[in-house]
């Protein structure tokens, strides 16, 4: 096989991939324009015969929707805040300080990584119901703050750091918080923003905590409120109504994690692919 049909195969393959990913997305667009006459038809278009916003003006109008989505943008920034100052500090004491039992402790915290977060919702519950904070901001914030893979990333980014630029600033006095805010950190701007990327990302789709943990509309978030698209009220035909509001829904919860993927995607992996596996 050439050079020039092989590289041919390949796009072809890269293609294929592209639609059946984005096939999903165009089919929950094309659903969300339809009207409902059209939704429940046993016929299958992808372009909509009689487009209409109807769904997409029912959500902000007769929903919460507006409140649902500063819900989550609130908590998934204030999460992302929250885990780039704990993941920072942890990381670079990993990397950079000596103390005993740093590498025993290190491994006992990438082991989280193993432990399905199931697992942890019955006692976090418990936890946030004793301390009277479940329905709230607090809740659906802090859990996030453990994250080990940020921890992880940015200890690995840390270690492929030269250590003689700390050196040369302690030679001038300069202390080891003065080092991490006007060194390190600089220089770890690629790692800092793939974290705060990949947390901001899963707190926005985060589902089975909020839903858990939320009761009232003033606190719940998008993909929690979008559920209740679902449900079925009293005298409503299963399926009419639900379908074209939750895709309307569905449709404005992708764009925003969609628009922030393509515009910061090479930071992603800019800052994944720096980290190395340096030990």
């Amino acid at each position: 096989m050439s050079k020039r049909t092989s590289r041919i195969v390949w796009y072809a393959g890269l293609v294929f991939i592209v639609v059946l990913a984005l096939a999903p997305l165009v089919w929950m667009l094309s659903t969300s324009l339809k009207p409902e006459r059209e939704i429940i038809s046993t016929g299958i278009r992808w372009i909509p015969e009689s487009p209409t916003i109807e769904h997409f003006t029912e959500i902000f109008t007769k929903r919460p929707m507006t409140q649902w989505m500063f819900n989550s943008l609130f908590t998934a920034t204030a999460a992302t805040i929250l885990v780039l100052v704990l993941d920072t500090l942890a990381g670079y004491a990993f990397a950079r300080l000596r103390f005993r039992g740093r590498g025993v402790l290190f491994i006992i915290i990438l082991s989280m990584l193993f432990v399905p977060i199931q697992i942890t919702i019955i006692p976090l519950f418990i936890l946030f119901t004793r301390l009277g904070l479940t329905d709230t901001y607090w809740a659906l914030i802090l859990p996030v703050g453990a994250n080990v893979t940020g921890v992880f990333l940015m200890r690995q980014f840390f270690l492929s750091i030269p250590a003689e630029l700390e050196e040369a600033a302690r030679v001038d006095g300069a202390s080891t918080l003065r080092i991490l805010v006007s060194i390190i950190l600089p220089l770890a701007r690629p790692a800092l923003t793939a974290v705060a990327i990949l947390t901001f990302l899963f707190t926005w789709n985060s589902f089975l905590w909020p839903l858990i943990v939320t009761r009232s509309d003033s606190v719940r978030t998008l993909p929690v409120g979008i559920a209740q698209f679902l449900s079925l009220r009293p005298g409503m035909v299963q399926g009419q109504m639900s379908i074209g509001q939750s895709m309307a829904g569905a449709v404005a919860a992708a764009l925003p994690p969609i628009i922030v993927f393509i515009v910061l995607q090479r930071y992603i992996i800019e800052g994944i692919s720096r980290t190395g596996l340096k030990g």
